[in-house]
């Protein structure tokens, strides 16, 4: 029996589109500081995920006693 309750689909969500931010955040350093102009593309994902990561976090939040989705029907 588990200790504690599956996560909701969208703060699975909500933290996987947070780790794809936090590297690419660090692919964008690392890109840099070799010198090479592709980082600006690692700094595009990581602002377009972390807008997606703040959307499900508040997704899951709005969502909170409603069951797995805000819209009702």
């Amino acid at each position: 029996m588990p200790l504690s309750p599956s996560p909701s689909p969208t703060r699975r969500l909500a933290f996987c589109t947070l780790v794809v931010c936090v590297l690419a955040v660090a692919a964008a350093v690392v890109s840099f500081a070799r010198g090479s102009w592709l980082g600006i593309v690692w700094v595009l994902l990581a602002g377009l995920s972390s807008n997606m990561a703040w959307y499900y976090t508040k997704r899951g939040r709005t969502a909170g006693g409603q069951g797995d989705s805000p819209v009702t029907s």
